[in-house]
């Protein structure tokens, strides 16, 4: 028995029953011509299987990581977002890394624990940083191996404007980025242990979606923000520019029963340009989900002009 790409099929077990008549029916939608017998029954079963490993051989393989921690809520709802797109490898911080940005361990060991695999997802638990994290991923676990997509999140709280800089999350998209594969950041302007990541997975997987069919020429790496609330309340997508604003810390300062001084960190975001429309800030105030382009050229070519002349 002859199929129209060449697979020939020999004769097999001895089908019946229900899976008879659905792969009757298989075969007539399809135009396949065959003898109603038991036999070629078995044969198209047999071509189904072949054709279903073909498709699973060209399954895209995803990458996830985040900053929040390997059991976040945040990274649970991205699993069920990547799982559409292919099969899932997540290698997530053992525990929370929130502010390490690009930050990587060199002085201590770091240990990988598998925590699940099964329905095309593995998570792993490992004990660096999310850089360290997406590096044993690619340098190693998944070595050889070609990834088609990196995704970093859903973080706690937002990284828009300079939030950029610290972000472990964003570190972690910044990162896969340099390994010749689409990569986006997404985090959820909401730091409550209650938020709500309906509306989150549901923009994740549609820009998602869109740079999966796009598929832009790398390196490419998307900094995305969704803003608090229910998902009727988001008002649609916004491509902007990374606001200027930044944070002013302040410390408090405090003694141990011991009498030894110690300091809280806290602080306030400074937003510079209030009145600007087309930052991922006011994305975010006025109810839409924030999608910057970003790049690990920090050159302020503005300047090498004028540098050139006070210096040459």
């Amino acid at each position: 028995m002859e199929f129209s790409d060449g697979i020939g099929m020999r004769g097999i077990s001895r089908v019946q029953g229900r899976k008879y008549v659905c792969c009757m029916e298989y075969g007539r939608r399809f135009g396949h011509s065959f003898r109603t017998s038991s036999t070629n029954v078995a044969r198209l079963f047999v071509y189904l299987s072949l054709k279903s490993e073909k498709n699973m051989m060209k399954e895209k393989l995803v990458f996830v990581t985040n900053d929040d921690g390997y059991n976040s809520r945040g990274i649970q709802a991205l699993l069920e977002v990547a799982r559409k797109f292919g099969r899932v490898v997540a290698i997530a911080p053992e525990t929370p890394q929130s502010g390490m940005s690009q930050a990587i361990t060199i002085n201590n060991p770091l240990f990988l624990r598998e925590v699940s695999k099964g329905d095309g997802v593995e998570v792993y638990a490992f004990s660096g940083t999310p850089v360290d994290c997406v590096k044993i991923a690619f340098d190693y676990f998944l070595k050889g191996r070609k990834v088609d997509l990196a995704l970093s999140g859903i973080n706690h709280g937002s990284n828009s404007a300079a939030n950029i800089l610290y972000s472990g999350t964003m570190g972690g998209a910044i990162e896969s980025s340099f390994y010749g594969c689409p990569a986006i950041g997404l985090s959820l302007d909401d730091h409550s242990l209650e938020a709500d990541f309906e509306a989150a997975k549901i923009y994740s997987e549609r820009i998602v979606r869109a740079v999966v069919e796009a598929n832009p020429p790398t390196p490419f790496c998307l900094n995305v923000n969704i803003p608090k609330g229910r998902p009727e309340a988001v008002k649609g997508i916004r491509v902007c520019r990374q606001n200027k604003g930044y944070w002013r810390e302040e410390f408090f300062r405090r003694h141990d029963p011991r009498g030894r001084e110690y300091f809280w960190l806290t602080g306030a975001f400074v937003n510079s340009e209030p009145e600007s429309t087309d930052t991922d800030e006011w994305a975010l105030a006025n109810g839409y989900v924030s999608v910057v382009p970003v790049q690990t050229d920090m050159t302020d070519y503005a300047q090498m002009a004028p540098l050139e002349r006070i210096l040459g």
